[in-house]
């Protein structure tokens, strides 16, 4: 057997899992306060830019036409090329479905070593992703591609809206319910997958929920209406719902015993399978001095605390719905056979920003 012959075990290639591999917030709030003010909030036609954290950038070209552009790429979260090509992909057009648009087109995007790992290995990455583009009813239309030490995929997605029909994350109101549509605790499965210590049924169920496009929570959404939107991916669940509580000028309350969990990710954090963006995550969440609320956690454990900061990879909507529409919203969601389907909490008075949490 020649070395182009053995596995590829892509996970030695990477020093973070997918979406765990993100600057944290600490860092981009740092970033963006060192940027000169930028030019582009000049311009009417952009109608959603980098303000309030949102998913995508939405512009303007006819009063009936936006078009939604957005980018997402990481290194690999699983060893099988196919699989990682798959979840990157369903990943980027994630931002695409948080703001209620339609995928049109995209780019691939991919740094790869190419004295270190074979080019039939890239060539099985980029099939997995064609394919998930395809099943989302796009196109890819080319890309671009590097040399690099570390492997990284993803892509850059255009799609389309009516101007009218964007979801922000800043809509949110008083009184509103959240609704999460995938269970959460990709990030400690995809370090037990980096370690070698996550099982085969573990990996294929994590593979199921990366590799499940959005598309049904937000063909259920829009059937009922929501107030703002956003998928949850690499800050985690409460970094994400404190993004949009904070644009909405809210403040939030979650019940931990609601949020839906993937079978054993709760014992894998137990046992010490803490990504690295999750532990900047809660870090984050919890440093007074981050010029936000910090968490109040009540009663959870660190292990608790650090399930609701677990860094995602390609993770579920989470929407803000009037009240008297969420028992629509679930109905909707299980209807079009979203992976969860679940109330987790509610929009109050407060501290923008502010998140409680209760047994």
């Amino acid at each position: 057997m020649t070395p182009s012959d053995h596995p590829v075990r892509l996970t030695d290639y990477s020093h973070g899992a997918g979406c765990a591999c993100k600057l944290s917030p600490a860092d981009l709030r740092t970033v963006l306060g060192m940027m000169q003010a930028p030019n582009v909030a000049s311009d009417p036609n952009l109608l959603v830019g980098f303000d309030k954290s949102d998913d995508a950038a939405v512009y303007q070209v006819r009063d009936d036409l936006a078009i939604v552009v957005t980018t997402d790429f990481f290194t690999p979260i699983v060893d099988d090329a196919y699989d990682w090509g798959r979840i990157a992909a369903t990943n980027a057009l994630s931002d695409i479905y948080a703001m209620g648009a339609d995928p049109l087109l995209a780019l691939n995007l991919v740094a790869w070593p190419r004295e270190g790992i074979p080019f039939k290995v890239l060539a099985r990455v980029l099939d997995g992703g064609g394919d998930v583009v395809r099943e989302a009813g796009a196109l890819i239309g080319g890309g671009h591609s590097i040399d690099d030490t570390e492997p990284k995929y993803g892509l850059a997605v255009v799609g389309t809206a009516r101007p009218e029909s964007i979801w922000r994350n800043s809509g949110a109101q008083i009184g509103d319910v959240l609704v999460l549509t995938k269970p959460i605790g990709l990030g400690a499965i995809s370090t037990a997958i980096k370690r070698g210590s996550a099982s085969a049924s573990l990996i294929e169920t994590a593979v199921t929920v990366m590799t499940t496009l959005n598309a049904s929570g937000r063909d259920a959404a829009r059937a009922v209406g929501v107030n703002a939107a956003t998928d949850v991916t690499g800050f985690g669940l409460l970094g994400h719902a404190r993004e949009m509580l904070s644009g909405s000028g809210l403040a939030g309350e979650i019940q931990f015993q609601t949020v839906p969990a993937i079978d054993g990710a709760l014992e894998l954090i137990s046992a010490g399978m803490v990504a690295g963006g999750t532990q900047r995550n809660h870090a984050y969440l919890s440093d007074l001095e981050s010029g936000l609320p910090s968490i109040n956690w009540g009663s959870l454990s660190e292990s608790e605390q650090f399930f609701l900061a677990d860094a995602q990879t390609s993770g579920g909507l989470l929407f803000a719905v009037e009240p008297d529409r969420a028992n629509a919203l679930i109905a909707a969601l299980k209807e079009h056979g979203t992976l969860a389907a679940a109330i987790i909490g509610k929009c109050v008075a407060g501290e923008a920003g502010a998140i409680s949490i209760t047994e």
